[in-house]
């Protein structure tokens, strides 16, 4: 009996220890509120500094593209047709007749045709000179109305650009784009102004030619009056008609 007693206790405190004891591999959880909240918060700076990074490569990639719109060209030029424009003026202005646009021309013609030239040398060259005169002053007005018809022709042309890089300057994505239509429609202004220079030269040319052959003329007239003046006038005398015998 006694032993039979003693093993139904063995055989209980086994089966207690079976049932009541967890197994080996099971922990319990515990719950630090301390470190949870530590580790919510280092959770939350760290995707700050990825939002902030991410921020920052934004606006750097802002920045590239802006300043790739400032370096972008402009995509259109006018170069090219306001240089042909100029030396279209040029060509018209070289073309000058007899007396050109040069300083050592005007010296020689002025020294030999014009102003006390003219009541110079003989009759015959005088007429010869006041003829040079009047066909430098024909031809000065007709290079003076070929310059304006050129200057003319140019304003459709200059128009047409103006209106084009107005368009370019105002629809202009960046900068260099901007002050790159600015300084076409300065090289535009400065052609506008050399054809107003052209005119104004080939029109004064043709008026001072004019008016200096007129002074020429009235030089050779006083010329002619002393030359005629000074003459001996007629002299009655006797003619013998017929002979006698």
């Amino acid at each position: 009996m006694i032993k039979l007693r003693h093993l139904a206790a063995a055989s209980a405190a086994v089966l207690t220890l079976a049932v009541g004891a967890p197994p080996a591999s099971a922990q319990w959880i515990v719950y630090d509120p301390t470190n949870f909240g530590q580790n919510v918060l280092t959770a939350a700076r760290e995707l700050q500094q990825i939002n902030n990074q991410i921020t920052m490569l934004t606006n750097q990639a802002t920045s590239l593209v802006n300043q790739a719109r400032n370096l972008a060209n402009l995509p259109m030029s006018t170069l090219t047709q306001l240089q042909s424009s100029i030396a279209q003026t040029q060509s018209l202005l070289g073309q000058a007749q007899n007396i050109a646009f040069n300083v050592q021309r005007i010296e020689q013609a002025y020294s030999t045709s014009y102003g006390s030239a003219a009541g110079t040398g003989s009759t015959t060259a005088m007429v010869a000179n006041a003829q040079t005169r009047w066909q430098n002053s024909v031809a000065a007005f007709e290079d003076s109305l070929k310059v304006q018809a050129g200057v003319v022709g140019n304003i459709p042309t200059n128009s047409s650009a103006m209106t084009s890089l107005v368009t370019a300057s105002q629809s202009a994505t960046g900068a260099l784009q901007a002050a790159q239509a600015g300084n076409q429609l300065l090289a535009l202004q400065s052609q506008q102004l050399s054809d107003l220079v052209a005119v104004l030269s080939a029109k004064s040319r043709a008026d001072a030619l004019e008016q200096a052959r007129t002074a020429s003329a009235e030089a050779q007239g006083q010329q002619n009056y002393k030359t005629f003046s000074t003459r001996t006038g007629y002299q009655p005398g006797n003619v013998t008609m017929f002979s006698g015998n």
